[in-house]
């Protein structure tokens, strides 16, 4: 994660304001940020009654009088973290900068889109500061393990959504054939649909087979979900275990031929017998 300095000398308005916002060290800045995570948290429990009928009928100018008050404090925190920065445009275009942006944009885009406020949701997102302030920062190490494991799995479970994707296809166009719009399967969309969540053992029941033939389809996409749900899961938790044993036992490579030992004892390359490095 990019960091950054404060953008005026020391002692200066930016400097003290950059310590209060970015010092997460200090005791004004994780006061600040206790309060940020407050106030956020705050703010979507507003976003939340604000779609619930009964709040909206009996408490809806409160509740856009708060959303508007909180809009007002994150646009002021918001252009405080440009101006406090040395780096003003990098932030903006940062990951936690590109969240402060959306945390603000929402109330105002329901000016001209209406129910746009409920995209004010994603300011859950900024709670992610609470690794900070906490001290967890640990746990995004971890993080980054999990990332790495999902990272090296990508084609595995590229290959395996793929499988999945054309068995769904097929067994919805099976389905189209044998069951038909009498049984609402209009299209093999609808059935591809079906298949989908069949497959998936969520089993809405809004389309359900009813010759022997489709029961007996839908009984095998049934089983074969089971199987399915394990894949990626077996997927992720083997690259997991790469990812922890190579962490623990860096692999030893051949400087000659680039073989390489995950035997950290290994002094010799099984293949050339040249001295590992």
């Amino acid at each position: 994660m990019a960091s950054f300095d404060s953008g005026g000398p020391e002692g200066s308005a930016r400097a003290r304001t950059y310590d209060v916002i970015f010092g997460h060290e200090t005791p004004a800045g994780k006061t600040f940020d206790v309060l940020l995570i407050v106030v956020i948290l705050a703010s979507i429990a507003t976003v939340m009654l604000d779609s619930v009928q009964s709040w909206q009928d009996n408490h809806a100018g409160l509740l856009r009088s708060l959303e508007w008050i909180f809009t007002a404090l994150f646009t002021v925190e918001y252009g405080l973290r440009l101006w406090c920065v040395d780096r003003s445009r990098a932030y903006a275009s940062s990951f936690f900068g590109v969240i402060d942006l959306a945390a603000v944009t929402p109330t105002y885009l329901a000016l001209l889109v209406p129910g746009g406020q409920v995209l004010a949701v994603v300011r859950i997102i900024r709670v992610m500061r609470v690794f900070r302030v906490l001290k967890l920062v640990q746990y995004m190490g971890e993080a980054g393990v999990l990332a790495g494991a999902l990272r090296a799995a990508r084609y595995k479970i590229s290959v395996f959504m793929l499988a999945v994707l054309s068995t769904v296809v097929i067994v919805g166009a099976l389905m189209y054939i044998v069951e038909g719009p009498v049984s609402g399967f209009t299209s093999i969309p609808k059935g591809v649909y079906w298949a989908i969540v069949t497959l998936t053992t969520v089993g809405y029941g809004d389309l359900a087979p009813v010759t022997p033939l489709g029961q007996a389809v839908a009984s095998l996409v049934m089983v074969l979900g089971y199987g399915i749900i394990a894949v990626p899961t077996g997927i992720v938790t083997a690259e997991l275990t790469a990812a922890r044993t190579s962490s623990r036992d860096p692999m030893r490579v051949c400087g000659e031929c680039g073989h390489g030992s995950e035997d950290s004892r290994a002094a010799f390359c099984s293949r050339c017998a040249a001295a590992l490095t």
